[in-house]
């Protein structure tokens, strides 16, 4: 049984610094992109907007693109190996990173070498509080994923000060202490062993698992689990491009006259609170119609998108970031509650792995667009009016899961009972055989 706290506040804590380490940094990446712009601008390149998105795009596209091929690495070689690992390769990309002098370069150090060692330290944070928690894992899951909306607060101002102050270059040599930190913090994944046969194990040879043990591809046989895991990445075209684009359109539209980091810390104060009280509302409704509350959220973030270019006042724009952080909060904090719905718990982890995978394609596509979009149209309005119309498409997708989930169900219950009716007439023939070559026997014993 896992002990319920000990030594699990300690990774609670580490966890909750790696949640804020990596998502911080990543939706702190409006204010990299407007840095990037100006060091690297060149006014006769009619494409930069386009080119400098890729890396901010990459970046978050990669950290969901691992995330399969990190649960497996976490099911054969342990969370803490693969966290402290990925940890040492997110500093070495970012450090590497601060040594660039062209765009170019940064699609690898930044989009892919730090995004990866992101992954790989992020995924073991959330497997290895089901280790230490089981009755207080709703209370530590909110705690955990709170640091990324504590570090999205706090980090564009920081960033602000310290570009202004020390410039792009320093600043990235700043933030690798962050990931320092948290190539400390993955030492103290210390692995619970639950019994005397796991020890034993563990001493001998390591042996590779079946393949099917290795690949669980049996999730996809799971309607329900399908329609959810190619919804979800047709409403996320549009999902990353605020974060990316946002503060551009914000110093194209107002100057330099108002405080655009103010609208992450919006985003930020919101999805942290978003996630709190979706998280216990979630808890009150049953099975698979907790999508329904994706579906709302999606349909919130997608009107929300559309309504930035409306907003002429900059108090319009943080009301916007206001609902639109809520919302997000509520998307992501019942992404695992619902795979347990829909596939069980045996195969929520590699279920989770093959959603954020599939995930990381829209996610990377769709900043690059919009970027290509104001390059050619000098303004971001038509970038913002089209990011809202995929999370509407998504949204209508999703509506149907609950209804197919308990079609399943009945189907499911209609092979049981059928299954319980057979077993129950051949025991009755069996009977009656007994019954039958009995009473011979007993007639021949009496007559004896």
């Amino acid at each position: 049984e896992p002990p319920e706290g000990g030594w699990g506040w300690v990774v609670m804590l580490a966890a909750m610094w790696c949640n804020g380490a990596v998502f911080g940094i990543q939706n702190s990446c409006g204010v990299l992109f407007v840095s990037m712009l100006q060091l690297f601008g060149d006014g006769e390149d009619k494409q930069l907007a386009f080119k400098t998105a890729w890396v901010s795009s990459l970046s978050m596209g990669m950290v969901f693109f691992c995330s399969p091929i990190v649960s497996i690495f976490t099911d054969l070689f342990g969370c803490r190996k693969v966290a402290v690992i990925g940890a040492a390769v997110g500093f070495a990309g970012l450090l590497s990173s601060s040594f660039v002098s062209t765009i170019e370069p940064l699609y690898f150090t930044y989009g892919v070498l730090f995004a990866c060692g992101c992954s790989f330290a992020y995924q073991p944070s959330l497997v290895i509080l089901g280790h230490y928690f089981k009755q207080r894992l709703g209370l530590v899951n909110g705690i955990v994923t709170a640091g990324s909306s504590l570090f999205t607060v706090s980090l564009p101002f920081l960033l602000r000060v310290l570009i202004d102050s020390v410039g792009l270059y320093n600043t990235l040599r700043v933030l690798c202490i962050l990931m320092f930190i948290l190539f400390l913090a993955g030492f103290t994944y210390k692995p619970l062993v639950s019994s005397a046969k796991d020890k034993e194990g563990e001493k001998g040879k390591f042996r590779f698992p079946p393949k099917k043990k290795i690949c669980n591809f049996s999730v996809f046989k799971v309607l329900s689990y399908r329609i959810w895991a190619f919804g979800i990445p047709a409403a996320l075209f549009g999902y990353f491009v605020p974060y990316v684009h946002l503060m551009k359109h914000v110093k194209d539209r107002f100057g330099d006259s108002v405080p655009e980091e103010v609208l992450l810390l919006c985003l930020g104060i919101t999805s942290g609170v978003g996630r709190l009280i979706f998280g216990r509302v979630a808890d009150y409704i049953p099975g698979a119609k907790k999508v329904y509350l994706q579906v709302a959220s999606f349909f919130f973030i997608g009107l929300m998108s559309m309504m930035i270019p409306l907003c002429h006042v900059f108090g319009g724009l943080i009301a916007v970031c206001l609902f639109m952080g809520l919302f997000d909060g509520c998307f992501i904090c019942i992404m695992a509650p619902i795979a347990f719905e829909l596939v069980g718990a045996q195969d929520v982890s590699q279920a989770i792995g093959f959603l954020l995978g599939l995930m990381s394609i829209p996610m990377t596509v769709g900043p690059p667009i919009a970027g290509l979009l104001r390059d050619q149209l000098g303004t971001y309005d038509v970038a913002f009016y089209l990011a809202g119309v995929p999370p509407l498409i998504g949204g209508a997708i999703l509506c149907v899961i609950p209804w197919v989930h308990e079609r399943q169900k009945l189907k499911e219950r209609a092979r049981s009972v059928d299954g319980e009716t057979t077993e129950k007439m051949l025991e009755n023939e069996n009977t009656a055989v007994l019954d039958t070559t009995e009473k011979p026997v007993k007639e021949m014993e009496s007559g004896i």
